[in-house]
């Protein structure tokens, strides 16, 4: 199943106040008096996909417009997998589009029930819809659409070889872009290499340990306060342990005091229980105290006052502080760093042996894509003259008989994404004429049809599910009006096709007739958007021919209309 739109609800938007319309899946045709709105709903389903949202289109009144659409997809389809990607759902098969636009000019946009970017329809709208109002028919007069065209148009002959061209030209720019960073750069690269070569000198000539910094300054601290801490351990081993001296002159340390507490319990343990408990404690602490003090002894011993040792450590500090202050927050930073410098540094030394493999990497890719963009120069120059035929063709019969349509490639001189080739469309008006591009050789209405021809053309190889058109009909009538009927009705055979219009003629080729009614007081109702049967199919050709639904002749020409347009459809249907 092909996708298309199967339902498109409008609000507040122009003079349409509110409207539904149920679509089919061939050729719908809108009609309806001036200023009804019938343009509205092309602009409707343009913002549906990603179209420009104008604030002076919310209609007088309302805070915003908003258009919302339900799409039949294949629900293990391509689009249906794009929309999950997304985050969105498609709930049996139906796929929910909306978009508002509020009176301030602000946007927003909703896919599958999930708010996205704008954007994001406009790039689902390439694989669901063509628009094709008179805004969008500037989009055929950029050169990147022109080239798109084109290649659509050549098919499954240019695919492998622009592929190749692609891929080429990825890596033909990302070595060109090294290439010119390496040459351009050299001073500054030079300076860099320099700057590594003396830091790395320098870390080298310190060599640093990790921790060090910490070890130094524990060390400094140290020695800085040598004498101090000599005398703290001695004073408390003496209070603790006592010396000779002392004990003679009648003083009494922590491990004699605690010998006495110790005797005058164990005189008397026997006599209770309770205090052979506290008396094994005090012998554990005469134990401890005992040990402390020896461990305070040995301390003292070994803290001497070193002023040269204090030097060199201090000296030792200053360079590993100032190694941090450069290069990193501590010795591990330094030495991380030291790392990186090194690997940097190999790779600038080898600029040189790299610009050589590079220079050959770019010549030969140059030589690739000079071959490879030939090739599409030839394909799309043969695709050029077959869609040129084809388009002039089916001009002739959409009453610009004496036009025809070409397409000029030309190297550009210069490698491009796509190629290096310059596409333009170009329009002579009549035998004898310049060919000229098609925003100097064709109206508002020849863009119409010739946005038509194209469509047509592509309609074989490669056609969207939906294409939309309003004022495809400009500036005709009579028989280029029912030719245009016809390829609608053609086009319709591949595609869902929505045309607004204001020919009968056009209009009698449908498969589903649309009308736009305005109610008394001008707006554009719910009910103001009409299916019509076969009757009144006719009474609204009629009105259109004649301006009278009840005119006899207006009638009867309608009918005719009807019944070539049938006859014609049945003839063409294969």
């Amino acid at each position: 199943m092909r996708p298309r739109v199967d339902e498109v609800r409008i609000k507040g938007l122009g003079v349409i106040d509110e409207a539904v319309l149920e679509l089919s899946s061939g050729f719908t045709v809108v009609t309806g008096e001036t200023g009804a709105g019938k343009t509205m709903v092309v602009t409707g389903l343009g913002l549906l996909f990603g179209g420009r949202a104008d604030p002076a289109r919310v209609r007088p009144g309302a805070e915003r417009a908003t258009v919302e659409g339900t799409l039949l997809v294949e629900p293990a389809g391509k689009v249906a997998q794009q929309v999950e990607d997304l985050g969105g759902e498609v709930e049996d098969g139906r796929l929910i589009i909306a978009r508002s636009v509020s009176a301030e000019g602000r946007s927003r946009a909703w896919l599958g029930g999930r708010s996205v970017p704008v954007g994001t329809l406009t790039y689902l709208a390439d694989d669901l819809v063509a628009v094709h109002g008179q805004m969008d028919q500037q989009r055929l007069l950029q050169p990147g659409r022109q080239r798109a065209a084109l290649d659509r148009y050549a098919g499954e002959e240019l695919v492998k070889p622009l592929r190749a061209y692609t891929q080429a030209y990825k890596r033909h720019k990302e070595v060109g872009e090294t290439l010119q960073e390496l040459t351009t750069r050299a001073r500054e690269r030079a300076q860099e290499a320099d700057h590594l070569r003396f830091g790395l000198e320098e870390v080298e000539k310190a060599d640093p340990r990790q921790g060090e910094e910490v070890e130094l300054k524990q060390e400094e601290e140290r020695l800085a306060h040598a004498d101090s801490l000599k005398t703290a351990a001695v004073s408390a081993h003496t209070a603790l342990l006592g010396d000779p001296m002392a004990v003679a002159q009648g003083m009494q340390d922590a491990v004699s005091l605690l010998g006495h507490a110790r005797a005058a319990i164990d005189a008397v343990r026997q006599f209770d229980t309770g205090l052979s408990g506290i008396g094994d404690r005090l012998a554990e602490a005469g134990y401890l105290v005992t040990d402390v003090a020896t461990e305070l002894a040995a301390y003292a011993e070994s803290v001497d006052a070193d002023p040269a040792r204090l030097a060199a450590v201090q000296e030792r500090r200053a360079l590993v502080t100032g190694l941090i202050r450069k290069y990193g927050q501590d010795t591990a930073g330094v030495l991380a760093w030291a790392r990186e410098a090194a690997a940097r540094l190999t790779e600038l030394e080898g600029d040189d042996d790299r610009i050589s493999e590079l220079t050959r990497e770019h010549e030969e890719l140059t030589a690739r894509l000079t071959e490879t963009a030939a090739a599409l120069t030839a394909i799309r120059t043969n695709a050029a003259e077959r869609f040129g035929q084809a388009v002039t063709a089916e001009l002739s019969a959409l009453a610009m008989p004496h036009a025809r349509v070409l397409v000029a490639v030309s190297p550009s001189g210069q490698f491009g994404p796509e190629g290096a080739d310059e596409i333009e469309l170009r329009m002579t008006a009549h035998p004898g004429a310049p060919a000229l591009p098609l925003t100097k050789g064709a109206s508002g209405g020849e863009l119409s049809r010739v946005m038509l021809a194209i469509e047509v053309v592509f309609a074989g190889a490669d056609p969207v599910p939906t294409f939309v058109f309003d004022e495809v009909d400009a500036g005709v009538g009579g028989k280029a009006a029912v030719e245009i009927g016809r390829r609608l009705a053609r086009l319709a055979r591949t595609a869902q096709v929505i045309v607004v219009t204001h020919l009968p003629q056009v209009a009698a080729f449908a498969d589903q007739h649309l009308v736009v009614e305005k109610a008394s007081d001008g707006r554009v109702v719910r009910s103001g958007v009409t299916a019509l049967d076969r009757e009144a199919r006719a009474r609204e050709l009629s009105r259109m021919l004649a301006g009278l639904e009840d005119s006899e002749l207006g009638r009867a020409h309608a009918e005719e209309l009807l019944s070539i347009a049938d006859a014609d459809k049945s003839a063409d249907r294969p």
